[in-house]
């Protein structure tokens, strides 16, 4: 993907409303709508350049890199209309500022801000919307994108001009992370949202594999996960393994567990989905932290028949008893603007043809 210069803004892909597929991300980091912040020194001061790294683009979202500078936060905010990030972190509401290019351990019961090394220049009929990763979630990391200016996390209206953040709660597991970590992921929308269709996400408690497990529940005041190491962490030193008999489990209070669909899922090659909350009546837990997925997953002739969605759970106020079948989720399905050259799983992917299954940071 070759480099050109950030003032030479070109015009936004020419394609029809809908979730922007690869190929139209691609030009839009070409055509300078997308700069990498490659530098916070201050010495040399801020450089973009319009580049970014193999496989940071999927079929139709974009992972978001973590900068070179965290701040430990006093608080989770919202900087409102008329004010930007910087602003706010001016305000006080800094405790301290943390270096990552050498590894930095963020903490549990810590709320972060990190510079993300991309930042936008939307033309004016793209906006666009962020969410964690696959593995964010089922790390039990809770991450919130946020833009200067901003009234709501994860949304970043048409047409913004500025940099991104993201918020960084980690749950259960401290996290060793360094700039370049992938920890959330964005998508670009030509015109309104559109919800084509829905399909409801049920619980398995009945298990597909002959060890009877049925999810993963984190075990408290386990050791730190390095994100960069793929596979270095014994699962069972950080998941307790579970069995549902009758097909019936009691979550806890503030428990986090790892649960799979019942349903397999598609997602059909000219469409993008996103898992999103049934009802908010539906009982006293969270169903889903990570919430994309591309056009791809699932589908036999891209490597993932019978994928299943894995679910983040986390147990509120009382003890809840869920029951194999039971409605936790939906998932909304768009359109693309068009078919994307590359599907989910095509290129290699940890998740396609999953089951139930941790995050690829963890070995059984």
């Amino acid at each position: 993907m070759g480099l050109v210069k950030c003032a030479m803004i070109k015009e936004s892909p020419k394609s029809t409303n809908g979730i922007l597929p690869a190929q139209d991300i691609e030009a839009l980091v070409e055509g300078g709508h997308i700069h990498a912040r490659v530098s916070e020194e201050p010495t040399l001061g801020r450089s973009f350049e319009p580049s970014l790294e193999p496989g940071q683009i999927q079929p139709a979202s974009l992972d978001l890199r973590l900068g070179e500078t965290a701040y430990r936060l006093r608080a989770s905010f919202l900087p409102g209309q008329d004010r930007t990030i910087k602003e706010c972190l001016d305000d006080g509401l800094v405790m301290h500022k943390i270096d990552l290019r050498g590894g930095a351990v963020l903490e549990t019961g810590c709320v972060y801000l990190v510079p993300l090394m991309e930042k936008l220049q939307l033309p004016a009929d793209l906006s666009a919307r962020a969410n964690p990763k696959s593995s964010t979630g089922r790390l039990d990391v809770f991450t919130r994108v946020i833009a200067d200016n901003a009234a709501q996390f994860e949304e970043i209206p048409a047409g913004y001009d500025g940099p991104l953040y993201v918020e960084i709660a980690p749950r259960t597991f401290s996290v060793l992370a360094r700039p370049g970590d992938k920890l959330v992921q964005i998508r670009f929308r030509r015109g309104p949202a559109n919800v084509v269709r829905e399909q409801t996400v049920s619980i398995d408690l009945n298990g597909t594999g002959a060890d009877g497990i049925v999810g993963w529940r984190a075990r408290r005041h386990s050791g730190l996960v390095d994100l960069a190491k793929i596979g270095g962490h014994y699962a069972r030193d950080y998941w307790e393994p579970l069995s549902a008999p009758g097909g019936r489990l009691i979550l806890d209070p503030d428990e986090f567990y790892i649960l799979a669909s019942n349903e397999a899922i598609q997602i059909p090659v000219d469409e993008a989905a996103e898992m999103a909350p049934i009802a908010p009546e539906i009982g006293e837990f969270r169903a889903h932290y990570a919430g994309f997925f591309d056009p791809g997953f699932g589908l036999s002739e891209a490597g993932g028949a019978g994928a299943r969605a894995v679910l983040e759970v986390r147990g509120r106020d009382v003890p809840f008893m869920l029951r194999h079948g039971q409605p936790v989720a939906k998932l909304d399905f768009e359109p693309l603007s068009a078919r994307p050259q590359n599907l989910y799983g095509e290129n290699g992917s940890h998740y396609q043809a999953q089951g139930l299954r941790l995050s690829k940071h963890f070995k059984l």
